[in-house]
């Protein structure tokens, strides 16, 4: 896999628990820093439906 632009909140400072998000054309790939193998591949669609329902509160316990 091509070197990714991995960017991660500010507020995450030099944490290493945070999520981290490298944006391409053609997908948007997650990942957490503590995890950094694990990577998950969003479609740009499916990266706007999961902000979009983070937004409205879709995912609050």
């Amino acid at each position: 896999m091509e070197e990714l632009p991995w960017r991660k909140p500010n507020l995450c400072g030099d944490g290493n628990n945070c999520p981290e998000v490298a944006i391409t054309d053609d997908a948007v790939y997650v990942r957490s820093s503590l995890h950094p193998s694990s990577i998950a591949r969003l479609t740009l669609a499916e990266w706007r439906d999961l902000v979009t329902g983070i937004q409205n509160g879709e995912f609050h316990t």
